[in-house]
């Protein structure tokens, strides 16, 4: 049973963690937020859960010390939820289903950029990019005079 309580644990923090910088996260937090609650912790875990991931978005990309030590925390958590007894591994298996889904979802779905360009004057289309292909510009008579 602490096996899978184990394995459980830690597929829940990894599943977790990689919806801390998503646009799910507002969703996966108050999830987990309410399977804590259950145990009577629910203010603190959001608290928690908060600072993890201002940690996880402030910490360098690819700071593998900081992202082991957030998962390793949350692994521990919710093992602690399943020991003792305060969720039941169907509760998490329920909630893990959830967060997964969330994951596949956030992954599938484009992010929107917004840019902003400030002072100077365009004459026509801005474009900030690494690299660009297949791109096509139709103007039509857009009013603007020409410059020499």
């Amino acid at each position: 049973m602490e096996a899978e309580f184990s394995a459980l644990a830690g597929s829940g923090a990894t599943t977790l963690l990689s919806l801390i910088v998503t646009d799910s996260w507002t969703q996966a937090r108050a999830l987990v937020g309410r399977l804590f609650s259950r145990a009577g912790a629910g203010g603190t875990t959001i608290a928690e859960l908060d600072a993890a991931r201002t940690r996880l978005l402030a910490a360098d990309v690819g700071d593998a010390q900081a992202t082991r030590e957030i998962t390793d925390r949350w692994h521990n958590q919710l093992y602690r939820l399943l020991q003792t007894a305060s969720v039941t591994s169907d509760e998490l298996h329920e909630v893990l289903a959830c967060l997964q889904q969330m994951v596949s979802t956030s992954a599938a779905r484009p992010v929107p950029v917004h840019n902003n360009i400030n002072g100077g004057v365009q004459q026509g289309p801005v474009i900030q990019s690494g690299r660009i292909t297949g791109l096509t510009f139709h103007v039509h008579g857009t009013g603007f005079p020409v410059q020499d």
